[in-house]
């Protein structure tokens, strides 16, 4: 007997695959088939208002607001949310270096 993955032209050849396998498998290539050009081919478009000249001219005007800053409200309070959780981090982590230099003694 001789195993193969094609199809056999001999009766008496046995095929690898079963025909439900076979069916199975191209039907699923199918199905992935379909799914992957349906992903490329019908993808929407948004159509975005070009905005890079606006927000040049807003970094790029010299009003004495560092860079970090000129997102306007949301970049400040992304900012004082970072330095608080920054030094609120490093005070913890020296009161946790402070705990492990002084052992508690015990009696």
């Amino acid at each position: 007997m001789v195993w193969s993955a094609s199809p056999s032209s001999s009766r008496n050849e046995r095929s690898y695959w079963t025909h439900a396998q076979r069916h199975k498998c191209g039907f699923l290539l199918q199905a992935l088939r379909q799914i992957a050009q349906r992903t490329v081919s019908t993808t929407s478009r948004r159509n975005f208002e070009n905005k890079v000249s606006e927000k040049q001219k807003l970094f790029q005007e010299d009003n004495g607001v560092p860079v970090h800053l000129k997102g306007g409200a949301s970049d400040a309070l992304l900012y004082r949310l970072t330095m608080a959780l920054t030094v609120g981090g490093t005070a913890y982590a020296l009161y946790q270096l402070a705990v492990a230099a002084f052992p508690k003694k015990q009696n």
